[in-house]
Order: structure tokens, then C-alpha cells, then sequence
């Protein structure tokens, strides 16, 4: 598998984790969001390996999400 395939598969199960969400009430969640909350972990590590981000994205829990969406929002309106 190469890079560009492994990417859409990666998409694809963020696109399918806010579908998760989006039926438990949070319609706004978009693929890309759950995509830079889970990868916002690696910035400081680096990439680790598929299974494991596979396994971040699909473990992912709303609370998570949310927090990391709250801090986010802090950050930005803190360098406004």
C-alpha cells in the first residue's frame, strides 16, 4: 500500500469515527476534525506505527474530543 492509499484509509476511518459522533448529537464533527485531535499526539512524538493510529482514531471518546476541542479554542482566542 502506498502513501496516497493509506492516507484515504486513514480518512476514510475519521470520516466514519464523526459519523459516530454526528449520531450521538455532535452534527458539526467532521473527519478533519477527529484527524487534527488525534494527531495533535503525535506532534511531539512523531508518526507511530498504522495500528496504532488506528487504534487512537477508533478508540476516540467524545469526552476526549471535546476536551481537546476546549483547549483548542483557548489556544487560538489566547494568541488573538
Amino acid at each position: 500500500m502506498n502513501d496516497d492509499e493509506l492516507n484515504e484509509v486513514i480518512a476514510e476511518i475519521c470520516r466514519s469515527k464523526a459519523e459516530e459522533f454526528r449520531m450521538l448529537g455532535y452534527e458539526q464533527v467532521t473527519g478533519q476534525d477527529i484527524w487534527d485531535c488525534v494527531s495533535a499526539k503525535f506532534q511531539k512524538t512523531g508518526i507511530p506505527p498504522i495500528h496504532r493510529i488506528v487504534n487512537d482514531i477508533l478508540s476516540l471518546k467524545v469526552t476526549q474530543f471535546m476536551n481537546w476541542m476546549t483547549m483548542s479554542i483557548y489556544k487560538d482566542a489566547h494568541f488573538r
